[in-house]
């Protein structure tokens, strides 16, 4: 089944719902159950549950937080694998920065000990006897990840201005009087009062974007090669993005991260499953869903691969139904791809790309290990690959990217692409203070290359340094706010059309460079993750894709004939009868204005650009609408 679209124009980049691979499992199995502990100043997730889960909305769907809640990154930002591993490898590269390291990292990876470490007065810590210690007393609290009573416990104070972890939560005020905040006016407060200790109260900061700033904009520390602290680099900084984008607008196109990744349910949701003599709780609207879907699915199926190993809180079930409402926002909100033209030359064919960001931030957008590149493959009519660019391998390479297979090494940004073995790579590139290129994040002081997509509306000129372009892309004029251009020149003389030509947009969530780069180091906790990573399934996220055919013998071809005395310049275009082509002139390949609009009834037909005496210079091209068959 095909049809058949003019022009290069169009925006439908997927042909069917795409699942990740590795994503359906043969075997569900339950995890853990949630946490249930209770400190001075927070309550375990198991705790909440009691009163919020079996939630329905209006159409009938299970609505319950704990439910969605508990197989995210965020229940799981403790319990995560990688993580554990990126801390105990800056540990041992940076021995005497250990409590600083620690301090920085369990600030929004493990937030509730943390935070009610240092109201006890008790020494934060992470590895050794620190928080991944069961036998330490905050264990618990820390691997319940950012959990319910951490959230809904920061205030209102300084969001949008305070990043890295500087949310504020009140830990002076005593049981029962602490406050929790929600986004509706007049709770219940009785029940929370008697089980929990909290007073709810409404909080309209709970669905402002500046409450997930505050760990979701995160500058770290950076040192030189001596070990001396020099500054800070802005390691993630999803909320700025976002603050530079038309997403940070009160029309028609704004949006708060929670519209995306906390949708709405369908109509009213009853808050809580209990009731009692005289308690009669109605419905709230809108009820915002806890799905906290981004970009990790390689990370939730290493936790769903190995939920006893991890202990983690949710079931392979649950795992599975986030991964798929992952996958559902990735391919349908997060990207897509076209073509805005075709040029035909005697030897090679130039195919024009756009790909354009969906997203309220850059795409990648967070940790620096993430990445997405264009695979772009062509084969002639007997199947034969003639042209190959950016396929992934087995191992989680991409072919042509010499970082993969060459430390030390960056892939540029092009704006066109001539060789197999160069590769469009949207991704960031950590440099040290020595300029050479870094995966250590307390090496990281620069951007060597930041090249992913920007946000639409998103001005590079004036956005604010942390959040610059850098390296080649900054020098493109056609990388700007919301998409990327990109050119393939396909070399032709060796092969036969009709020419198949298979494009897609892979996304990563830990690029093969990262991951050489931590099995440097030997801790129990690399040792484990790279056990987990090598035993996964390492296909690619497909973001977009498009496949169709093209035929050169649809193409026109202009050819300029001897100069006239006192004429202009003749010229002869060839190509199929009955077609109509626009002619176009140019003094300095930059503007083009339509000389004739010609109708092909004779092969060939000839034009004369009387124009064209004494000019001294003068180019032509021609432009034709060429309808193409997608697959």
């Amino acid at each position: 089944m095909h049809r058949r679209l003019p022009n290069f124009r169009f925006f439908s980049t997927i042909a069917g719902f795409y699942l990740a691979g590795g994503l359906i499992t043969s075997c569900l199995a339950d995890g853990l159950p949630l946490v249930q502990t209770t400190h001075p100043d927070f309550a375990g997730s198991g705790n909440c549950a009691f009163c919020h889960s079996s939630m329905w909305d209006q159409a009938g769907q299970d609505v319950s937080i704990d439910t969605h809640w508990r197989s995210t990154m965020m229940a799981n930002s403790a319990r995560d694998p990688l993580w554990q591993a990126k801390v105990s490898s800056e540990v041992a590269r940076a021995p005497a920065l250990q409590s600083v390291i620690e301090e920085k990292c369990s600030t929004c990876h493990m937030p509730m000990a943390r935070t009610q470490a240092k109201a006890l007065g008790v020494p934060v810590a992470i590895l050794g006897d620190g928080f991944l210690n069961e036998n330490n007393a905050f264990h618990s609290l820390a691997m319940d990840g950012v959990s319910c009573s951490l959230c809904h416990q920061i205030t209102a104070e300084g969001l949008g201005e305070s990043f890295s972890g500087g949310y504020h939560i009140d830990t002076s005020t005593e049981s029962p009087n602490r406050l929790i905040y929600g986004p509706f006016p007049n709770p219940f407060t009785r029940q929370m009062q008697n089980n929990l200790g909290y007073t709810p109260v409404e909080g309209p900061h709970t669905t402002d974007s500046g409450l997930c700033g505050t760990c979701h904009n995160l500058e770290t520390p950076f040192v030189d090669a001596n070990g001396t602290i020099l500054g800070t680099f802005p390691e993630q900084m999803t909320y700025m993005e976002w603050e530079h984008s038309q997403f940070n607008s009160q029309g028609q196109e704004g949006q708060q991260c929670q519209n995306c990744h906390m949708p709405t349910a369908s109509g009213g949701v009853v808050l809580s499953n209990r009731g009692g003599p005289g308690l009669n709780l109605q419905a709230r609207s809108p009820f915002t869903q806890h799905h906290f879907v981004g970009g990790n699915d390689f990370m939730l199926g290493l936790l769903s691969g190995n939920l006893d190993e991890l202990k983690v809180t949710a079931s392979s079930q649950q795992f599975l139904d986030t991964r798929v409402r992952l996958i559902s926002q990735m391919q349908s909100s997060t990207a897509n791809l076209s073509v805005t033209n075709v040029r035909a030359g005697e030897k090679s064919v130039e195919i024009g790309l756009l790909v354009s960001n969906l997203a309220g931030h850059k795409f990648p957008s967070g940790f620096p290990s993430r990445r997405a590149w264009i695979h772009l493959s062509v084969t002639d009519s007997v199947g034969q690959v003639i042209f190959e660019s950016g396929r992934p391998d087995e191992l989680g390479r991409i072919e042509g990217n010499e970082a993969d297979f060459v430390p030390g090494a960056c892939e540029p940004h092009y704006q066109v692409i001539a060789d197999p073995q160069q590769v469009q790579i949207y991704e960031s590139i950590m440099a040290n203070t020595d300029g050479e290129i870094t995966y250590t994040l307390l090496r990281g002081a620069s951007y060597q290359k930041d090249n992913r997509l920007l946000p639409k509306g998103m001005n590079p000129a004036t956005a604010d340094d942390r959040v610059a372009v850098h390296g080649q892309a900054a020098g493109d004029p056609d990388f700007v706010g919301g998409q990327d251009a990109v050119a393939y020149t396909i070399p032709t003389s060796d092969g036969k059309g009709p020419y198949v030509v298979e494009v897609n947009l892979y996304y990563q969530t830990v690029s093969a460079a990262f991951v050489a780069d931590l099995r440097q180091d030997a801790t129990d906790q690399i040792s484990r993750f790279t056990q987990m990573y090598d035993a996964a399934d390492l296909t690619p996220v497909t973001i977009a894709s498009l496949k169709f055919s093209l035929e050169p013998t649809g193409f026109y071809h202009l050819s300029i004939e001897p100069w006239r005395q006192n004429h202009g310049l003749e010229l002869a275009v060839n190509g199929p009868v009955g077609g109509t082509i626009d002619l176009e002139s140019s003094a300095d390949l930059m503007n083009w204005q339509v000389l004739e609009t010609l109708e092909q009834i004779t092969n060939p037909s000839i034009y004369e650009d009387t124009q064209s005496y004494n000019v001294s210079s003068r180019f032509y091209r021609l432009r034709w609408p060429l309808e193409f068959v997608e697959f």
